[in-house]
């Protein structure tokens, strides 16, 4: 996969470097040690050349267009910021020079170099703060930094770029940047680099802690900042497959939903199908929880066989699919199954024998089914509903019958034989 920053519209989309065959290997090596990755690697080719600047009129480039001088001067107005537009520039071209010495300078001293360069970027940024200037410095900023191997540093340039200024003219190669730093974090963390009890102070390519978790943060923020863009997709496929490998099936399953739900035409949705499915069966708890994700995994399946019937030809996952039917299918018996245990227990056959009669009919094959036929034929005679309470459950819980109401009688006991009329309150008390 090459996503470099020289990258035009005449060049091939950065999907294309990611089938779902690429998505396929990742899951099969979701457990698996990697080596670790040398930087040079991740950088792909020769660095970019820096973006030129524009210089007739004082103008800069910003999007597709240009900022005037008082369109920068307004801008930092409102701001409150001022800009020196002269000397951003020169700034800029100071870390243009310096690029372009890294990317003929000798290997031990092209990251000094760029290093260099990304500070002038800085500078020629916070000269010309909200103009098109500072777009490009910035993003020249981040390339700096990214083959100078701070890699933390890179990832904060290239977020900031997308905060400050959404929908820009790099989003597309900040994306391939972003998605380049997030998998070199996780194949760190695949390699062993990644303990809890290991703190980084001083390498930067990756960051302090929790690599793998930074790099799930970095995928969600490509996600969020250009959700139409190229690699958004494959930025949610990969953020779920890393947290399968972490086992956070939950997390998991709320990216492949948002996979098939969001990116339709995304040329992972067989395969965030197939995950959603498995995803599902994880989250389960047991017959005596709730059923909605035995509910959700049957729909995808029935839906990965009316939608993908090519691809579920073949051997390996014709299988897989028909191994999740049948556990699905397990689950929901053993949940009829504990329902008609429950009614058995209370004495409640009636109710029972109606759960027993469902389990047989809609799930005759599993081993539930064989252990309702034999209950069936011992409960067939019994009341429907308990006789008579037991004893103690009687003090506990009172008959549902209406008990008598209470009567008024005087203070007087009543004799044999007949009552005595009870004496008003007023005359008993006053007279």
């Amino acid at each position: 996969m090459k996503l470099n920053s020289t990258q035009t519209k005449s060049s091939p989309s950065p999907r294309a470097a990611l089938p779902v065959v690429w998505a396929g290997i990742m899951v099969s090596a979701l457990g698996c040690q990697t080596p670790w990755t040398p930087i040079g690697s991740l950088a792909g080719s020769s660095p970019p050349t820096p973006t030129p600047l524009v210089g007739d009129e004082g103008a800069v480039r910003q999007a597709g267009g240009s900022f005037i001088d008082g369109t920068n001067r307004l801008v930092g107005f409102i701001s409150g910021t001022s800009q020196d537009e002269e000397r951003a520039k020169e700034f800029y071209q100071a870390g243009d020079k310096l690029f372009r010495e890294a990317r003929e300078a000798p290997e031990e001293s092209r990251a000094g170099l760029f290093a260099r360069a990304a500070n002038k970027f800085k500078q020629a940024g916070d000269a010309a703060p909200g103009s098109g200037l500072e777009q490009d410095a910035l993003f020249m900023r981040g390339e700096a930094q990214f083959f100078a191997d701070d890699l933390s540093g890179a990832r904060d340039t290239f977020e900031t770029l997308q905060k400050d200024f959404p929908r820009n003219r790099h989003s597309d190669r900040v994306a391939a940047r972003l998605f380049k730093i997030s998998r070199y974090w996780i194949d760190t963390a695949k390699a062993g680099g990644d303990r809890w009890y290991r703190f980084n102070l001083f390498d930067k390519k990756r960051p302090a802690y929790d690599a793998g978790g930074h790099a799930v943060k970095v995928l969600d923020q490509i996600r969020y900042d250009d959700p139409t863009g190229k690699l958004a997709d494959d930025a949610t496929l990969a953020a779920a497959i890393e947290h399968i490998r972490n086992e956070r099936f939950e997390e998991a399953d709320e990216f492949l939903t948002d996979l098939r739900e969001t990116f339709s035409d995304s040329d992972h949705m067989f395969l965030a199908h197939m995950l959603g499915i498995q995803c599902k069966l994880k989250v389960y708890a047991g017959p005596r929880y709730s059923e909605r994700a035995l509910e959700e995994a049957s729909e995808l399946v029935k839906q990965t066989r009316r939608r993908f019937p090519k691809e579920i030809q073949e051997k390996k996952y014709s299988e897989m699919l028909a191994r999740s039917a049948a556990e699905i299918e397990f689950h929901q018996a053993a949940n009829l199954e504990e329902r008609a245990k429950y009614r058995e227990k209370r004495h409640e056959f009636g109710a029972a024998r109606e759960e027993y009669r469902r389990l047989l009919a809609k799930y005759p094959n599993t081993p539930q089914a064989e252990r309702a036929r034999k209950i069936l034929d011992k409960i067939e005679g019994r009341p429907a509903v308990p006789t008579s309470p037991l004893a103690f459950m009687t003090k506990v819980f009172p008959d549902s019958r209406q008990n008598t109401p209470l009567e008024l009688t005087s203070d007087k006991a009543q004799t044999s034989g007949g009552s005595e009329t009870p004496t008003p309150p007023s005359e008993s008390i006053y007279r």
